[in-house]
């Protein structure tokens, strides 16, 4: 590999929400964090460049969009995901929660009903909530061998008077890569009544295992007609902190009134980082994709194999996109509280628990694998140390 993912970096008192957050959020700050969905790893050389080459200009004042920034995001679809988008389709937007928060409120009415499909990210619950609309759950169906599906037919039963669904392309967090069909079915129910897709696709360019992400506007024309698709390149690239997030509206009369709403809120311009960080990714950034999807991958299945060997009750639920694994500890055999005390308190692991997901959440828990393989296997030897004290304990 010509990129290094086993270098440790130090990230404590640089104000990662990831490591210094979890005196607040965990009471215990000497935990090892595998939670917040950003990556250990160095941010790629070729985005810190041409951030250093601007920072050597002395002035930073009033900018312009660079020409190069929405052809860049074109031709990165475009290459990736052969979907063919325009550039007046775009518009820069300041975070993807937000970017839902701003299409609630411009496009939406308090009371108005929003579906979300948990368990699922939990801030698609949260937006819409505090935004005044209320929350229809249409579930995803647990199958057989661990996996999930869209549940249509609960959708029809759920969908009259619904005005907005919010979707998770590829799921966060069971790492759901969505086939055509199902897709193409979403949209034609939603087509049908009248009902906005906003599709969350910032884990797009990470599909694993050879799969391949399909974005929910390239379906159909329905589908591109009733949609909102929000991406960015910050998953990808660890490049969280330099919101660089965009929204792609190919509807006109949508778009109009969307980009119209953000365009009078002056929430449209990018800060002067976000482009040149979006241009140096989409430009330069294929190689480094790669390396990093495949480290992603050893790690999985470092995790797959320690835990069928050493602790079977917990079972890693594959993704086929991101760094997030999806860990159902049914197995354990104990309540959900006590599961989430097994990781903090016995294994002094930060993970997200399940049950912020939606109650279909319960005993599950939410591995962040984009880390250095020692940093994992030290967590995994945590865990099975916890695990083992536990059953002696009820022995």
């Amino acid at each position: 590999m010509r990129y290094d993912f086993d270098r440790y970096i130090e990230r404590r008192g640089t104000g990662a929400l990831k490591f210094d957050a979890l005196k607040e959020w965990y009471g215990d700050e000497n935990l090892l964090p595998m939670w917040v969905a950003d990556m250990d790893f160095a941010t790629p050389d070729f985005i810190v460049d041409a951030l250093k080459a601007r920072l050597e200009h002395p002035i930073f004042g009033y900018t312009l969009e660079p020409e190069r920034y929405r052809r860049a995001i074109c031709n990165w679809i475009y290459e990736r995901h052969q979907w063919k988008i325009e550039g007046q389709w775009i518009s820069y937007i300041p975070g993807i929660v937000k970017g839902i928060a701003m299409a609630i409120n411009s496009l939406l009415k308090p009371g108005d009903k929003i579906i979300i499909q948990p368990p699922v990210y939990h801030p698609f619950r949260m937006v819409a909530e505090h935004n005044g609309c209320q929350v229809v759950e249409n579930p995803l169906r647990e199958l057989a061998n661990g996996g999930y599906e869209m549940d249509f037919e609960h959708l029809e039963s759920v969908v009259a008077g619904c005005k907005m669904i919010i979707l998770a392309n590829p799921h966060n967090p069971v790492g759901i890569l969505w086939s055509r069909e199902t897709l193409v079915r979403l949209a034609e129910i939603c087509c049908r009544h009248n009902i906005i897709v906003i599709s969350d696709e910032i884990h797009s360019d990470m599909a694993l295992w050879g799969g391949k992400h399909i974005p929910f506007a390239s379906v159909s024309s329905a589908a591109a007609s009733c949609s909102i698709t929000f991406g960015a390149p910050s998953k990808t690239f660890n490049i969280a902190g330099i919101v660089t997030s965009y929204a792609i509206v190919p509807n006109e009369a949508l778009r109009e009134k969307f980009f119209g709403w953000m365009e009078g809120n002056e929430l449209n311009h990018p800060d002067i980082f976000a482009p040149i960080a979006t241009i140096a990714a989409f430009e330069n950034g294929e190689a480094w994709r790669r390396e990093m999807i495949e480290y992603v991958e050893g790690n999985i299945l470092l995790v797959e194999h320690f835990l069928g060997e050493h602790i079977p009750q917990i079972v890693p639920i594959r993704p086929e996109a991101s760094f997030l694994v999806w860990l159902d500890c049914r197995g354990l055999n104990m309540p959900h509280s006590e599961v989430v005390s097994l990781f903090t308190d016995g294994a002094k692991l930060a993970l997200n628990e399940g049950a912020m997901f939606g109650e279909q959440g319960q005993c599950f828990m939410r591995l962040n694998v984009g880390t250095t393989r020692a940093n994992l296997l030290s967590a995994l030897e945590s865990l099975k140390s916890a695990v083992q004290l536990s059953v002696e304990k009820k022995q």
